[in-house]
């Protein structure tokens, strides 16, 4: 069997520093602005203000339209009701058409919101090796699939609500903010022979009361932040360990873990419904306060004009008019209450995501002020490794002579102690890992193929995966001939079948699979991690005489145990553990700091 996986090429230490929501609103808004759909973000952003603005005008003349109707209904006046009744079903008429084109410029936006930020995501990601520093980078690298995925879309949805609700809510204050200024302009409190006039005495009293309700509101359900952030970590974690067990059951099924699979998913799930419940009893103590004002508010502006109207300083046509434009400004200004939970929500989310796209460009520059080790051409075509040194918090791993030149078509075995790091090496040759010293020098004009312990096949058709750039060198011979080659000749008949062939095959015909992979690429040069040292003796035979023949000029460097044939592996290196040398120091990346740390066994090693 192959060693198992060194720790130092598999786990980074890092600290966490905190990023403000400053920090996390202007990476989102890189993220749209430099976004393919932005144009039409921007006209749809526009639309939607344009139907808000037509939308208040609407409501105010709707408001307008309140005291000729109810005065017509006081007089008795059947003539002037029924012309009140046509101009409603005309304002009316127009509003429901503004506010379909609202609902549909809504889901618009928040469709390319969402294409935007996962697009974004997805390419920040996929950037050369930052999947695999990231996925060693600590708690914020467990479940990118969750925060591209779920909370971008999650996001998208809160954003485009909590905005458009936010937008609406300010336009119709402006508008009626004029009107219920003007209608309480005339308000006069007679008390004890005295007369006493507030100027818009109404608009203060909506903004105190919806100012007192906001306060209660944040201070109640400012925890839901918190504890909607820990939800989704939980709900990360149960998925994780589903997929996990799902992977796994053939395993799980020989070794008759189903119990200890179980226990361990109920513990996942517990801790689900445990931060599930911490949200409902925080919900429910916010419903104290919002419940509590909005029963208020049905006859609180009525309490707040009375003294007025029982004065006899306006008609009642005039006091529906004043409730109609008070209910407006205090609605607006109510926005914040009713969506105290939805900001809460907004503000976790708007965290997970943006904190996971700084963690990517961050990924590319942490231990910033560690030596890393020089790359190089060389042009002769040679692959030298001058005085390298690969650092680890472990220590450094180092090749036994500090000056290695390999020539083309050179075949060299490297072998080292298990735990000396030969998978780090191999990651430094990559460009995987590029912290430590020393000089590694690339054949010029040349891009080696590095083949991992564990192969990798794209989804597709098998002769997509045998040859993923699409040009094949030759017909379906050559292919069926190499599959022969490497012993799976019944593969033949299936190169243009899609699969998930790394479900179908074994391990021992996967790695098969990726050497055949290489006689029909035909690079110049191979360097190999470990992927030799779990073949039983006819697969090992059949694929180094397969690359014999096929790659009779390449250049195959094997990091491995060195249990190989030595005809075929003529020279050999060896790694040792440079214990003497300084350990990498802990990284910093960025995140809101309130994601707990991940399980110890979220991550599968491969």
């Amino acid at each position: 069997m192959a060693d198992q996986p060194d720790k130092s090429a598999t786990a980074q230490p890092v600290t966490v520093e905190a990023s403000s929501l400053r920090d996390q609103v202007a990476t989102i808004k890189r993220a749209l602005v430099g976004s393919p759909v932005r144009k039409w973000l921007v006209w749809t952003s526009v639309g939607i203000m344009a139907v808000i603005v037509a939308t208040s005008i609407g409501q105010v003349l709707l408001n307008r339209w309140n005291q000729p109707f109810y005065d017509a209904l006081a007089r008795r006046d059947m003539a002037a009701f029924l012309h009140q009744l046509m101009i409603f079903a005309v304002i009316a008429g127009t509003l429901l058409l503004l506010n379909i084109a609202q609902t549909w410029l809504n889901q618009m936006i928040r469709l390319k919101l969402r294409e935007a930020l996962t697009l974004d995501l997805i390419d920040q990601w996929m950037r050369p090796a930052r999947a695999f520093r990231l996925a060693n980078a600590g708690a914020i690298g467990v479940n990118p699939d969750q925060r591209m995925q779920q909370d971008a879309a999650h996001l998208s949805d809160l954003s485009t609500d909590l905005g458009v609700g936010l937008l609406q809510s300010f336009i119709l204050l402006v508008s009626f903010v004029g009107v219920l200024w003007q209608l309480s302009s005339g308000f006069v409190f007679h008390i004890n022979g005295w007369s006493l006039a507030i100027p818009g005495y109404m608009v203060w009293a909506a903004f105190l009361y919806a100012g007192i309700a906001s306060w209660l509101s944040w201070l109640v359900g400012r925890p839901l932040i918190r504890l909607n952030s820990d939800r989704y970590t939980r709900e990360a974690e149960l998925r994780s360990g589903m997929v996990r067990v799902n992977e796994n059951v053939d395993a799980i099924a020989l070794y008759h873990g189903e119990a200890d699979a179980k226990r361990r998913l109920e513990i996942d799930l517990g801790t689900v419904l445990g931060a599930m419940r911490n949200i409902y009893k925080a919900q429910i103590n916010l419903s104290w306060v919002t419940d509590t004002y909005g029963w208020i508010t049905v006859v609180a502006p009525i309490l707040v004009a009375s003294p007025v109207y029982f004065s006899g300083d306006i008609s009642f046509g005039g006091l529906m008019m004043a409730v109609g434009a008070f209910n407006q400004v205090h609605s607006s200004l109510r926005w914040f209450i009713n969506n105290i939970g939805g900001i809460a929500d907004w503000r976790a989310t708007l965290m997970r995501v943006a904190d996971f796209r700084i963690a990517l460009d961050e990924t590319d520059v942490l231990h910033d002020k560690e030596k890393r080790i020089e790359f190089g051409d060389n042009a002769n075509g040679s692959l030298t490794f001058e005085k390298l040194q690969v650092a680890s918090p472990e220590g450094c791993t180092k090749l036994s002579d500090s000056h290695v030149e390999i020539h083309p078509g050179e075949r060299v075995v490297i072998t080292g102690d298990p735990g000396a790091g030969k998978t780090l090496f191999f990651r430094a040759i990559a460009g995987l890992w590029p912290w430590g010293s020393g000089r590694i020098g690339l054949p010029a004009g040349e891009t080696p193929i590095f083949v991992p312990r564990v192969p990798y096949f794209p989804a597709g058709t098998l002769r997509e995966v045998l040859h993923p750039n699409g040009s094949a060198p030759a017909g379906d011979a050559d292919f069926g001939a190499v599959l022969a080659e490497v012993g799976l000749e019944r593969l033949s008949s299936s190169l243009d079948r899609s699969a998930r062939w790394e479900r179908e095959l074994n391990d021992d015909e996967q790695r098969s699979l990726a050497f055949a992979r290489l006689a029909l690429r035909q690079p110049k040069w191979v360097i190999i991690d470990e992927a030799m040292d779990a073949f039983d003796g006819p697969s090992l035979r059949r694929v180094l005489s397969m690359l014999e023949k096929r790659l009779p000029e390449t250049a195959i460097l094997n990091i491995g145990r060195g249990l190989h044939n030595g005809h075929f592996f003529p020279r050999a290196l060896n790694i040792v553990k440079d214990t003497g040398a300084a350990p990498l120091k802990p990284a910093r990346v960025r995140t809101g700091a309130i994601d707990p740390p991940p399980k110890a066994a979220v991550r599968r090693k491969k």
